[in-house]
């Protein structure tokens, strides 16, 4: 298991972008040398954890719960095979491509090292949005890659460090429960059915990703009002 390459991106004007000054940070590409991560700090003021990787849009993205954002190599090139051309390392706006390493299986909680120093805990999976479609250029992309539902996976700084391509990615930490990065996805998108199983991860659940669980056991615990 291992790092191919670290990817970063700037910010580039488009018309589609969501964020309210007209630019994405969407489009990363690798980069030499070692680069820096660390906890960006909360949603809505801290960008990537990624020094040198523009966030747009701090609404929708950054924050120390999606402050790094893996996706594996081998999962890009099914991509490959279906659209017929090439995707580059951060084609996705990944800021880790991956080797060997099965992102979608991952728990939430599980704790990669990466290199010497850091150390990431997985919070949730990605939820495609229509800058990433525009990006892609693929009509009803958005929907495609939901139900494909090997959307990579957000991460946590628990520990700072640097990072660069080719250092080897160890799993430190393995939690017992069987969230997993696909079945707590699946359960804020079209199985909403499973958001109460999702809540065995615990605190390690992105924080939106816990809230709407936690909201949907409620609100079946509430009893049925008559309408009036």
């Amino acid at each position: 298991m291992k790092l191919l390459t670290v990817n970063l991106g700037h910010p580039r004007a488009v018309e589609y972008a969501t964020a309210s000054s007209g630019t994405t940070g969407i489009f990363k590409e690798p980069v030499n040398g070692p680069v820096r991560v660390m906890d960006p700090g909360p949603p809505g003021r801290g960008a990537s954890g990624l020094v040198g990787d523009a966030v747009c849009d701090l609404r929708r993205h950054g924050g120390n719960d999606q402050a790094v954002y893996a996706f594996a190599r081998e999962d890009l090139d099914f991509w490959e095979r279906e659209l017929g051309r090439p995707l580059p390392n951060g084609t996705f706006g990944e800021n880790l491509t991956t080797s060997s390493l099965d992102i979608t299986g991952a728990r939430i909680g599980e704790r990669w090292r990466v290199g010497p120093d850091l150390l990431l805990e997985i919070t949730s999976g990605r939820i495609s949005c229509l800058t990433f479609q525009e990006r892609m250029g693929e009509e009803g992309w958005v929907r495609r890659f939901t139900r494909r539902a090997e959307t990579g996976a957000y991460l946590r700084v628990i520990a700072p460090g640097k990072i660069r391509a080719g250092d080897p990615i160890e799993i430190v930490y393995r939690p017992d429960h069987q969230v997993t990065v696909a079945m707590a996805f699946r359960a804020v998108t079209f199985e909403r059915e499973r958001l109460p199983d999702v809540l065995a991860a615990g605190d390690a659940l992105h924080a939106e990703v816990l809230r709407r669980a936690r909201e949907y056991v409620t609100a079946l615990k509430e009893p049925h009002q008559s309408g009036t």
